[in-house]
């Protein structure tokens, strides 16, 4: 796959993740808990990757049963994510929760650094600042002013932030040569056995006749279940850890916009400001890549 589509899924995916605050908002307004809006996404999720599998006759063998295990907890980060970043939602204002979930820019390039042994360059770690920069600005904390936090959604809010890194890295980096329609399902069974795990105790009571409840979680679960670990395993492979952390600043302005059109939330000047900022920091650190894929080029010609 090229750069260029390499880019494009991760866009696509980072973008799809950004509605999924809308359908978890109106879970809990609705009543449904954390455990509920897991399950359900998950087991939607499982369902389609799994049935999308079967359509295109995706090949499963000669997988090793240490690959496909390797895989399945690559998609323990999505589940781990969904939690977190849910809770933090449910604990903590969108705004204060999206730069939390946001703090994952520096910290994958930090596992990138960490892991794989690449310093981040000056232009880099620039487009990180931007970056963070933007995202403070974005999320509205200067307007919201000073207020108390629950320490349990603030915990929750950096645990998603790290596991969503996690999630960005890993995927680029486990089994790069299985066929997303197989890597995507086998990701997303690692996560509905996680989730069921963490909420055990809400499978028995969970509430499979309710209309309302499979349409929150199915709308959660194509934004956050279906296209992310899908276009992120089309991507990312093609793509540096740290390219793709940046590329995947854009779900933030995506949920501002889609608050905005859909929930009918103001935004204010200083949070537009944050959106030039990350997309600036985006178009920074892409042309960062493009020039040294084009130096490459002519140095082999």
């Amino acid at each position: 796959m090229s750069r260029n589509r390499g880019i494009t899924f991760v866009l696509l995916g980072a973008a799809s993740f950004g509605f999924t605050p809308i359908f978890v908002k109106l879970g809990f307004r609705q009543g449904y808990t954390l455990g509920e809006i897991n399950i359900i996404q998950m087991l939607i999720a499982f369902v389609v990757l799994w049935g999308t599998a079967l359509v295109v006759r995706a090949k499963v063998t000669g997988l090793r049963r240490r690959t496909v295990l390797k895989i399945m907890m690559t998609g323990t980060f999505v589940g781990l994510t969904s939690i977190f970043y849910y809770g933090a939602i449910q604990h903590l204002t969108a705004s204060l929760a999206i730069i939390l979930l946001f703090q994952f820019v520096w910290i994958g390039i930090f596992f990138e650094w960490v892991f794989n042994k690449r310093k981040p360059t000056l232009l880099a770690i620039s487009s990180m600042i931007v970056t963070l920069v933007g995202v403070f600005f974005a999320s509205n904390i200067l307007s919201n002013g000073a207020i108390e936090l629950p320490a349990i959604g603030l915990i929750f809010g950096m645990l998603s932030a790290f596991t969503y890194a996690g999630f960005i890295f890993f995927s680029g980096q486990v089994a790069v040569d299985v066929t997303p329609w197989i890597r995507s399902p086998l990701m997303v069974t690692g996560s509905l056995i996680l989730v069921s795990i963490t909420f055990m105790k809400d499978v028995p009571s969970l509430p499979l006749g309710d209309l309302n409840l499979w349409i929150v979680g199915g709308g959660v679960a194509f934004f956050g279940g279906i296209i992310p670990p899908l276009f992120f395993a089309f991507g990312s492979p093609g793509l540096s850890d740290g390219l793709a952390n940046v590329l995947s600043a854009i779900e933030l302005p995506v949920a501002l916009i889609s608050a905005n059109l859909i929930l009918s939330e103001s935004i204010t000047s200083l949070q537009w400001l944050g959106v030039v900022f990350i997309i600036v920091a985006i178009f920074l650190n892409n042309t960062r890549g493009t020039s040294k894929l084009s130096e490459v080029d002519k140095q082999s010609n």
